[in-house]
């Protein structure tokens, strides 16, 4: 029987969205039993209301997005908030969530953190939510 993953994505950021994705495809097409889909998100706050709202549907979850700092306390808000609704939501309903939301002080940061030749944080939300299933 196969799993099925949900991917949560913001394309807010749309290259960086691009290559978390394609770095998230990849390591989920390295395992046999996986099957996805993927739905989008204007932006990152908005993907716990997602993961929450296909709980029942889905055997895990990876969530995909970019934060990056501005002049206020934007930030702070979003991804705080965002980071700890998804911890509430995994914990209550015991689905893993792998948590590929980048919170970087600048464009630069967020384009290393994407791409599929450096640390893909895609990749690496991927394979934490299939060890965990």
């Amino acid at each position: 029987m196969n799993n099925k993953i949900l991917i949560v994505l913001s394309n807010y950021y749309e290259e960086i969205s691009d290559n978390l994705l394609s770095g998230t495809i990849e390591e989920i097409n390295n395992h046999n039993n996986i099957e996805y889909e993927i739905v989008y998100a204007p932006g990152s706050f908005e993907i716990p209301y997602l993961i929450k709202k296909n709980i029942e549907k889905f055997d895990g979850f990876i969530a995909l997005g970019c934060i990056i700092r501005g002049e206020t306390y934007h930030f702070e808000l979003i991804a705080n908030e965002c980071s700890r609704k998804i911890m509430d939501i995994s914990s209550k309903y015991l689905k893993p969530i792998g948590f590929g939301i980048l919170t970087c002080e600048n464009v630069e940061q967020a384009i290393i953190r994407s791409d599929k030749s450096k640390k893909n944080k895609g990749r690496e939300a991927a394979l934490a939510c299939i060890k965990l299933l």
